[in-house]
């Protein structure tokens, strides 16, 4: 792993006061040459200054290293930090950055190379991250302004009403994670999960494992990030005509049912960590894609698993008649 500066160094280096509390930044690039200035201009214009940039490429041969560079002669020493990632795809490359040993701070940043961050975005997390003891694992996420490659306003991402839960989380994630900032100790959550555990993406993971475990999960409605809509997104906008039909046709390969097994093997494997109660929602919702028709969607229901919406919710019982969860 080829690091530009020692991280543990910064993070001592950087000057630490009770009301501004240092957050550390993952951005995971690759090929993010078009857009990676504008992200970078955003960080660097937070309002709440405590932060240490860590950015982890995996193997960009266009001018991505180039410009990390660039940015990090210019700002103060330490305040971004370079290194190589595994080379093993996005979800890899975050959960290798957040469950590196030599990183520890009061709050973490996910940060994707496309976005634009509105000013106070890292301020509002943090504010809400402080009302939450420490030893509570705690994460927050919010809402996102959707904006075309110019960065002309499309819409919004969904507005979510019901508040986060466990049996929410294993049907779908609301929060993306350009928007996610958590506490250290959601962070020594995550690690205990392991940097290799096979899991759909890290964001989803976040919100899957920190609820699964009694955690506090924060959905702000105020979108602070301008998420990015291109020809290139890994995850784009899931509230427009095409992104529904897009959800269909996973729905029909088998896709969500694919993803289900994945998030399932992955907490059975960590169950002791769970609340007892989640891990009664866990079991049922298992029990649930194993059984013939009637008893699987009696199953499910008991399991209290569900979409935010009522649309959505509805959408989950067709997939469960298809055998499709």
């Amino acid at each position: 792993m080829r690091l530009i500066e020692p991280i543990a160094v910064a993070m001592v280096q950087r000057e630490k006061q009770e009301t501004f509390p240092e957050v550390a930044i993952l951005l995971c690039t690759f090929q993010g040459q078009r857009f990676l200035h504008e992200q970078l201009a955003s960080i660097e214009s937070q309002s709440l200054k405590a932060w240490t940039l860590l950015v982890s490429d995996d193997g960009s041969s266009d001018n991505t290293l180039d410009i990390l560079q660039e940015y990090q002669k210019a700002w103060c020493r330490g305040q971004l930090n370079l290194q190589s990632g595994p080379r093993q795809g996005f979800a890899a490359n975050f959960l290798s950055l957040t469950c590196q040993a030599d990183i520890k701070t009061d709050f973490y940043a996910y940060a994707d190379q496309d976005d634009i961050w509105e000013a106070e975005k890292l301020e509002r997390a943090v504010n809400w991250l402080k009302t939450i003891p420490a030893d509570v694992p705690a994460l927050y996420c919010s809402r996102t302004r959707l904006v075309d490659e110019e960065n002309r306003t499309l819409g919004f991402s969904p507005l979510f009403k019901r508040p986060p839960c466990f049996a929410n989380a294993l049907m779908q994630n609301i929060g993306g994670g350009n928007t996610m900032v958590f506490n250290h100790a959601t962070r020594k959550l995550l690690c205990q999960a392991g940097k290799d555990i096979e899991v759909v993406s890290h964001d989803w993971w976040a919100y899957i494992f920190v609820s699964a475990c009694g955690g506090k999960v924060h959905y702000d409605p105020y979108p602070s990030v301008r998420y990015r809509q291109h020809e290139n997104n890994l995850v784009g906008c899931n509230n427009s005509w095409r992104a529904r039909f897009f959800r269909m046709r996973l729905l029909a390969q088998g896709r969500f049912r694919q993803w289900n097994t994945i998030n399932i093997k992955a907490l059975q494997h960590l169950e002791q960590m769970m609340s007892p109660e989640h891990r009664q929602t866990l079991s049922l919702f298992a029990q649930a894609r194993e059984h013939s028709i009637f008893r699987r969607l009696f199953t499910l229901k008991r399991s209290g698993v569900r979409r935010q919406s009522m649309a959505g919710h509805m959408s989950l019982f067709v997939a469960a008649l298809l055998g499709k969860i």
